[in-house]
């Protein structure tokens, strides 16, 4: 099974939710209008994109001549697409990078950044792993697993190492060896503790400044099964942190994927990996398109 079945299978739950309005083809008349910026709300896209998305899509009905609701399923794809950010690099393949993970406990930070390592190596890149996450010592056990499977050195310390000077020794290790690929976990942070967010602030700091002239990319992995409360985490991180870009998980598990859109779309971040399920091939590059081709429905004419 390809990426594209795994991911209309993976957002079928989100899907049900937006394209019911289309499935009966009737007439497309005020309360159509009112159920579709009704439908995107509900579906976690966020009150100002479900509004202009809609305004837009009567303008163009109108203009169009577009009079039943199963002729504006495509136009419907374009929109949404429209709405995602692109991004300017994909830090996994423009290399040499390296690629700092942030992120809440459980929204699957060490999991990507073993499934991203394994790929990149596989194609190979020559790829570093680096365990800053010094508080959790599963996370560096799960690290060291992804290592071992793969072939890939982990460079990490003793649990309740400072996690910014792992941060510089994973650095000097990969100028020293030539890495073209450095992949670092960190500790997860709750969004609301200022004291923690400094640290993770540190631990940016001394990465950019060790790196030199190498790209620093600060990635947020958000679980979309949080919903709203997602969006409020990306938020903070973004305030303390000044992201790059966004990894979505779980998107397998919420009748909700819309929130990848809201999240992407109110802070201006490019989506650049999107996960669907627990396997290696189902955290993938992220395709506007095809996101939202899955998320509106199969059957777009």
């Amino acid at each position: 099974m390809g990426f594209m079945d795994n991911l209309r299978r993976g957002l079928e739950r989100s899907r049900e939710t937006i394209s019911e309005i289309f499935y009966m083809g009737g007439e497309v008349t005020e309360d159509f209008w009112d159920d579709l910026e009704d439908t995107l709300v509900m579906g976690d896209m966020g009150a100002e994109v479900a509004m202009r998305v809609t305004d837009d899509l009567r303008e163009r009905a109108a203009r169009e001549n577009l009079t039943r609701s199963d002729q504006l399923r495509r136009a419907l794809v374009e929109r949404l697409t429209a709405e995602f950010p692109v991004a300017k690099r994909d830090p996994f393949t423009d290399t040499p990078s390296i690629v700092l993970f942030v992120g809440i406990n459980g929204a699957g930070k060490t999991t990507t950044v073993g499934k991203i390592a394994g790929r990149a190596h596989a194609s190979g890149v020559k790829t570093l792993i680096g365990g800053a996450d010094t508080f959790r010592a599963a996370a560096i056990e799960q690290l060291q697993v992804w290592g071992e499977r793969s072939g890939i050195e982990v460079v990490t310390r003793e649990r309740g190492a400072d996690p910014a000077s792992v941060c510089f020794e994973v650095v000097e290790t990969a100028a020293k060896q030539g890495t073209e690929l450095v992949l670092i976990d960190t500790a997860g942070r709750l969004h609301t503790s200022s004291d923690l967010m400094r640290e993770l602030a540190k631990v940016v700091s001394v990465t950019r400044k060790r790196a030199g002239d190498i790209p620093v990319s600060v990635v947020l992995v958000i679980d979309a099964t949080t919903g709203q409360n997602g969006l409020n985490q990306a938020k903070e991180f973004n305030d303390a942190l000044s992201l790059d870009g966004l990894i979505v998980t779980k998107l397998d598990g919420t009748a909700k994927g819309g929130i990848a859109l809201a999240i992407s779309n109110q802070l201006n971040l490019p989506i650049y990996r999107i996960g669907v399920g627990e396997s290696i091939d189902d955290l993938q590059t992220f395709d506007a398109r095809s996101f939202c081709e899955a998320l509106v429905g199969e059957g777009v004419q």
